[in-house]
């Protein structure tokens, strides 16, 4: 699990995403089976499109992601519809 964390000069803070793959490397682990996306917004929070990217380095595009609101699911998408077109380590070979 991961938590945003503000800063006053922006590019310098991190999304909740970014620190989860963070800590789940740190811990030995390379793959990302399932993301749930937690907001205390009504409207559909996902991914900003740097954390999208920093995901398909651990996942599929056909990884889900669910989006949660304060009252419970919103919305699921797979990495694919987030991010089509994507560029993978499968492409670095």
């Amino acid at each position: 699990s991961g938590v945003n964390v503000e800063n006053a000069a922006y590019p310098q803070g991190w999304c909740a995403e970014a620190s989860a793959i963070a800590a789940m490397v740190s811990s030995g682990e390379t793959e990302i089976y399932e993301l749930a996306v937690m907001a205390e917004s009504d409207e559909i929070c996902t991914p900003c499109g740097g954390c999208r990217q920093k995901i398909r380095e651990f996942a599929s595009e056909d990884l889900k992601i669910f989006c949660f609101g304060p009252d419970g699911l919103k919305a699921t998408y797979t990495l694919g519809e987030l991010l089509p077109y994507s560029f993978g380590p499968e492409h670095l070979s």
